[in-house]
């Protein structure tokens, strides 16, 4: 497969993953779909790691990865000021940067998995707190200790799904930019597509 139309895949692939990414970040200001005060939402759910790490940021190579396959591939093999090789190198360049924005995405998720939500913890006539009462994954495989926050109801299970889901996106945007990174050098070492080059060279 050329590399320009394995990186088009690559860039498709991307798409719903930074969507997927923006939804869930947007979701975790609402706890358990209710709307709270901003004071009282997760302290990472502010460092919009879906949002800008996995969303802005991923436009870049998203677009950079679709355009590769604009050219003709068999037209630039004989070219010795070939462009196309360029664009390969400089695809490298923006898979970086796609690396950089789901890497924080994705450290962003995994602080916020094992602190914990915050939540309302006590609360009587006269006193309601709000804290984050888990830390270090305590909670993870203790159930039990998920009582302690009082609402947002099932506020838990509902932090855990969004940032794991947030985690598991982020690592495989890593993934997807990492493998262009390497298609990307390969492209500018041997040419967009090394079997229209061959044949041009009979």
């Amino acid at each position: 497969m050329c590399s320009g139309s394995f990186a088009k895949c690559l860039g498709a692939t991307l798409v719903p993953l930074s969507v997927l990414c923006v939804l869930c970040n947007i979701l975790l200001f609402f706890p358990s779909g209710k709307s709270i005060e901003s004071k009282h939402i997760t302290n990472e759910v502010w460092y919009f790691g879906g949002i800008l790490g996995s969303g802005v940021l991923m436009i870049f190579p998203i677009l950079v990865f679709l355009g590769l396959k604009n050219n003709d591939c068999c037209g630039c093999c004989g070219n010795d000021n070939c462009g196309r090789r360029f664009a390969m190198l400089g695809s490298m360049l923006f898979a970086a940067v796609g690396v950089l924005g789901s890497g924080y995405s994705v450290i962003v998720s995994a602080v916020a998995i094992s602190s914990g939500p915050m939540c309302m913890t006590f609360r009587n006539a006269t006193l309601t707190v709000w804290n984050t009462p888990f830390n270090k994954g305590n909670y993870l495989s203790k159930t039990s200790m998920w009582s302690a926050c009082k609402e947002p109801v099932d506020v838990v299970s509902w932090h855990l799904t969004l940032f794991s889901i947030l985690l598991v996106a982020g690592l495989i945007q890593v993934a997807i930019c990492a493998v262009q990174v390497v298609n990307g050098l390969l492209g500018a070492l041997c040419g967009d597509c090394c079997r229209c080059c061959e044949k041009g060279d009979n």
